[in-house]
């Protein structure tokens, strides 16, 4: 048990792993030091073999995408793309783990958080969960092979119309399009995510991982490209200016 880094933490649960962003006064938002404690979470897991993985949040919500009230990073468009990869590498990690991985949500799942969750083999969702990609709305774009992932899970029009506007989706709702496994009440879906994965970890290993790569790849035919595409888009979004200016719009609507 113990801290992967500031922001993450692993704790293992007999043949279940389960990893939590802990930036609570902040509902998770994404910053560097996060992602840096995701990818040895996934690694840790990698090495010890486990048999299932609940990613949740501690705090009032799994996590609200990115921290809009960190200043903007100054720096050039080779770096620009090392960053965005590297957020890209948490998807990455999570599909090609051979244990499945369970996101357990609630609050907040918005932006990267919301990526997070659907790179994520099955989610369960606490009543108060909300999804949204407000991406568009702060003149970014998405990442984590979103732009292909939800199109499979809910059709082209209604990944459209999530993207284009940005509006939340209640538990119910994206259980409804298939978003979610179950919805189940406020303060359990950790404990449900548990017992899944438990369920899981005592299923054949071998089958398993083998069933989990090949409804993967079934899929993954524009996942990959997906990935560099939406890092071309980050990159473009940011010679706009219109980034800059959904965040001042974001604080000034927060208060901060």
């Amino acid at each position: 048990v113990g801290d992967v880094n500031e922001c993450v933490s692993y704790t293992p649960i007999g043949q279940v792993a389960v990893v939590h962003l802990n930036r609570p006064e902040r509902l998770n938002a994404v910053v560097p030091a996060l992602v840096d404690g995701l990818l040895p979470a996934f690694e840790r897991a990698r090495a010890e073999a486990v048999r299932a993985v609940v990613l949740a949040g501690r705090g009032r919500a799994f996590c609200a995408g990115h921290d809009l009230k960190e200043p903007a990073p100054v720096e050039d468009e080779a770096t620009a793309r090392l960053r965005l990869q590297r957020i890209q590498d948490v998807t990455r990690a999570i599909r090609s783990l051979p244990a499945p991985v369970i996101a357990a949500v609630h609050g907040y799942a918005l932006g990267a958080g919301a990526e997070f969750a659907l790179g994520c083999d099955l989610i369960v969702a606490a009543q108060d969960a909300r999804f949204g990609f407000p991406e568009v709305g702060v003149g970014l774009s998405v990442t984590g092979g979103i732009s292909a992932l939800l199109p499979n899970t809910v059709g082209l029009v209604r990944a459209k119309e999530l993207l284009f506007l940005g509006e939340h989706l209640g538990a119910d709702e994206a259980h409804r399009l298939g978003l979610v496994n179950k919805v189940v009440p406020d303060g359990s879906h950790e404990q449900a995510a548990l017992d899944l994965a438990n369920r899981l970890a005592a299923q054949p290993p071998a089958a398993l991982a083998l069933a989990k790569s090949l409804l993967d790849h079934g899929v993954d035919a524009t996942v990959p490209d997906a990935f560099d595409r939406e890092v071309d888009a980050a990159i473009a979004t940011m010679s706009t200016g219109e980034s800059q200016a959904g965040a001042q719009a974001f604080r000034a609507k927060s208060g901060g």
